[in-house]
């Protein structure tokens, strides 16, 4: 993914990045890596059909998912969160049928969502890494707790 670059367009130049979670239903888990790489290649996707909206960040933890997008000001970030969460959700549903299961009433997403704008510089760059690495510290926490735990067993009379 790449990062944000001023808009060109024919009344405005814009940089506006969002920060956008949503949550699955109920909060259920179910963002594996085959649903998170499913979710990417639906989203670069919306992204070639609509052209006011660019992906720079995905990222999946177990039951929501951060999306670091780019816009233009001529939409506002309730329509990007109901085209990203609308057509993510049909196309999950369709290519990872597993997810339908374990959730009941034929809805994929949370009615709700948080939304931030990032600036340009500094803020982006941590936001990025922050969305990039999402469900990754708490596996590797979990591997150094596993690793502590041996060791502190292993010295344990």
């Amino acid at each position: 993914m790449d990062y944000s670059e001023y808009l060109y367009l024919s009344h405005n130049v814009s940089n506006l990045v969002y920060h956008i979670v949503c949550p699955a239903k109920y909060r259920r888990i179910v963002f594996d890596e085959n649903v998170e790489e499913h979710l990417r290649q639906i989203c670069l996707e919306i992204e070639k059909r609509y052209d006011y909206i660019k992906f720079l960040e995905i990222g999946a933890d177990n039951d929501h998912v951060h999306f670091l997008v780019q816009s233009t000001p001529n939409y506002s970030p309730t329509q990007i969160v109901k085209t990203i969460k609308s057509i993510t959700a049909r196309q999950i549903f369709v290519e990872c049928p597993q997810v339908k299961k374990k959730l009941w009433g034929g809805e994929f997403w949370t009615d709700g969502y948080f939304v931030a704008t990032v600036g340009k510089n500094q803020n982006e760059t941590v936001i990025k890494e922050y969305v990039k690495n999402q469900g990754k510290q708490v596996a590797e926490y979990r591997q150094l707790l596993l690793s502590f735990g041996n060791i502190v067993r292993k010295d344990t009379p």
